[in-house]
């Protein structure tokens, strides 16, 4: 055996070096500990929860109670996540406060001068509570509110009561807002009748009451509440119906005032006295009943009853006149105006005004309930865009919201025509086709009014009949873009929001906006620059504010023969489509009716060479009338309208129509007096001259009849008149 061999066998044996154990067994090794123990004391604490639980569970009639209380807590609970969620518009609405009263103060002359009425100065200077006449406050709260000073805004009780009353007379004879919801309404809502406005009312009310004192509730309801006649508050509504003041006036005219709040236009003194006393001695009942006053003390108002001024001679565009201010604060912010009195002289024609008027009413109280609609708005537009008269609703008392301009409704058909303006300013014609065919966008199919295709027709024929799947298709091909851009530059105010059902008139728009883009069509494609102030002069009469000089000039919206294209289809409409009924026997006629789904609202929108007028039907709830189309109401009320204001005055032409004038009719109307010259003395259009030459050439060429033929024809039918010749 070798050495080295050797040596490495007789090596001593040393034993081998052991492995330390990981780091990571002793913190899983803790990890599995601290989890056991952890579960194992919940187990301990959950079996002591457990014993102590059967120790404490309710049998019984005591276990029906805890259940109840449970579920109590929990519908309590969502209860209050959901009002909170409800409260959200109201503490947006309050974020800064109450709403600020405007300082200026404004006298408005009519477009010939002559006052027509006030804002602002029609709100008196604020008279304190402590001064005012102690029977007046009190004929205001046995009115109004006799729980006022024990509620919290909202009266529980007086709520239950009026709808028993209510309920017993089979219909709404007593109500249950409190005054601070009547304040609530006045500062922050309009007066739409939704269960959303009612919400937003309650949780108003409750704020009011929980920053402002009960006095400075009722001296504010007091100062703000529309009284009729223009006046805001009571100061200037015992003015204007007694001309004296607040602190002077008798119990009789106390009770007379407080009559007010519930119907300033249907107890205004100076409109119904008999109505306004028979209101007052409800009122002087209420306070004996709310034992305020006694019978005895009450005996002398009920037999000599108040008496206002006469103010009858001039009633007041109320609509047109919150309108106007509003424009008048909106000049002087845009202007810079320092001033805070203006005389504003506006652009309204009264008597066009109370045509509409009667217009409206007429309609509503003949048909109002054949076609369960309760309300109605009209705008009427001069062609330069000049505002004459404003409809806003049917009783400016019973409710000041402006449904012309502040109320968003669905136009129906009558959006159409921005489709069509788009595609005439992109080059197509009236003579163009399109198919009317079924047609599917995502789930959205769309059907005409009759559910019924008619193949392929003419634009001209689409817009006639107001077919709704041509306008789909047209709408696609033009582009959802560029018919918003159209509208917009036409003088849509209101948003737009240009999806796929647009051109069918989901999209809201206000009466206004509509009267002020047709009058585009009026104006031979120029803009329309709506106004209803045409000057602001301080109090010495100098002007401050000119329309003619310091609005924007005129540009052009639609070219000379996309004018033209639309005005002869829009023509067409009204002889030969849904708006027949809109005819005048003294001009022709261009315009679009509208009818939404379910009937809900009725439009038409018409213009004549002088005139822009847009008509709505439907109520304020959104219920669906029945029926209600923009073809009967809305035409009808339309041309009744029309039909007078086109008396005795030039009539102009509709812009690029080349018989702008039925045939055989006069271009100045008349009403008896005054007649134009005979309308045969008027020269005759080239296109009349046609076709009386092609009459002469047919009558030239027919052959004489037999003299034996003749005789043998009458011998044979008995009848004398002439043969008929082909």
């Amino acid at each position: 055996m070798l050495d080295d061999e050797r040596s490495v066998h007789n090596k001593p044996n040393f034993p081998r070096k052991r492995r330390q154990p990981s780091r990571l067994i002793e913190i899983d090794a803790w990890i599995d500990s601290s989890i056991w123990r952890f579960f194992h004391a919940v187990a301990i604490w959950w079996e002591g929860v457990t014993i102590v639980s059967r120790k404490m569970r309710a049998r019984g009639f005591n276990r029906i109670l805890v259940e109840l209380a449970c579920e109590g807590l929990t519908l309590g609970l969502a209860g209050f996540v959901l009002l909170l969620a409800l409260a959200q518009p109201a503490i947006r609405m309050t974020r800064n406060g109450l709403p600020q009263e405007t300082n200026y103060s404004v006298l408005f002359l009519d477009k010939h001068g002559d006052e027509i009425g006030r804002r602002g100065v029609m709100r008196a200077a604020a008279v304190p509570i402590d001064e005012m006449p102690d029977n007046f406050v009190k004929a205001v709260l046995a009115t109004e509110d006799r729980r006022f000073f024990d509620h919290f805004g909202i009266d529980f009780i007086g709520l239950v009561r009026a709808m028993t009353v209510n309920a017993q007379a089979g219909g709404v004879v007593q109500g249950g807002s409190t005054l601070t919801q009547q304040l609530a309404k006045n500062l922050f809502l309009s007066n739409e009748r939704s269960l959303d406005r009612k919400i937003k009312e309650a949780f108003l009310a409750l704020w009011l009451e929980s920053h402002l004192t009960k006095r400075q509730i009722l001296s504010m309801y007091l100062d703000r509440a529309y009284m009729g006649g223009g006046t805001f508050g009571a100061a200037a509504a015992a003015e204007f119906y007694f001309g004296k003041n607040i602190r002077d006036v008798s119990l009789a005219e106390a009770a007379m005032l407080a009559g007010l709040f519930k119907a300033p236009a249907k107890y205004a003194p100076h409109i119904n006295l008999p109505a306004a006393r028979a209101r007052a001695n409800e009122v002087l009942t209420n306070m004996v009943q709310a034992h305020f006053l006694t019978e005895g003390q009450v005996i002398a108002a009920r037999r000599h009853p108040a008496t206002a001024i006469d103010r009858s001679s001039t009633p007041s565009p109320d609509y047109f006149l919150d309108y106007a201010f509003d424009e008048v604060q909106r000049i002087a912010k845009k202007y810079g105006l320092k001033q805070r009195n203006f005389i504003a002289r506006t652009t309204i024609d009264m008597n066009l005004q109370k045509l509409a008027d009667e217009s409206v009413e007429y309609h509503l109280r003949q048909f109002g309930k054949t076609y369960k609609v309760g309300e109605a708005a009209m705008v009427v537009l001069a062609s330069d865009g000049s505002v004459r008269a404003i409809v806003g609703g049917r009783d400016y008392g019973v409710s000041q919201f402006n449904r012309a301009t502040k109320a968003l409704r669905q136009p129906g058909s009558s959006f159409k025509v921005y489709v069509y303006a788009t595609a005439m300013q992109q080059g197509m014609t009236p003579r163009d086709t399109i198919v009317d065919s079924p047609i599917t966008i995502g789930r959205w199919s769309p059907q005409n009014y009759g559910r019924s295709f008619h193949g392929r027709v003419t634009l001209a024929t689409a817009l006639a009949r107001s077919l709704n799947v041509p306008a789909v298709k047209l709408y696609q091909k033009v582009g959802f873009a560029n018919t918003v851009k159209t509208a917009k530059a036409m003088g849509i105010e209101s948003p737009l929001r240009g999806d796929k059902t647009m051109a069918l008139g989901t999209s809201e728009v206000t009466v206004m906006d509509q009267a002020t883009a047709y009058t585009v069509f009026a104006n031979g494609g120029m803009d329309a620059h709506r106004h209803a102030i045409e000057q602001l002069m301080d109090g010495d009469g100098k002007v401050v504010w000119d329309a003619r000089r310091d609005l924007p000039p005129h540009h052009r919206v639609l070219s000379k023969q996309a004018t033209k294209y639309m005005n002869e289809m829009l023509v067409g409409v009204t002889e030969n489509g849904t708006a027949r009924r809109a005819q005048l026997s003294m001009t022709r006629v261009g315009g679009k009716t509208g009818t939404t789904q379910s009937y809900r609202d009725g439009w038409f929108v018409g213009f004549t060479g002088n005139y822009v007028g847009a008509v709505w039907f439907g109520n304020d709830s959104f219920a669906p009338t029945n029926k209600l189309t923009g073809g009967s109401l809305p035409a009808m009320t339309w041309q009744r309208f029309m039909e007078a204001a086109h008396k005795n005055i030039e009539l102009k032409p509709i812009p690029y129509i080349d018989d702008p004038f039925p045939a055989g009719r006069k271009t100045v109307a008349d009403s008896g007096e005054g007649a134009a010259p005979p309308a045969a003395t008027q020269p005759l259009s080239r296109k009349a001259q046609e076709v009386l030459a092609t009459i002469a050439d047919r009558l030239e060429a027919i052959k004489p009849l037999d003299p034996e033929q003749l005789a043998s024809a009458d011998a044979n039918t008995g009848d004398a008149a002439p043969a008929r010749t082909q």
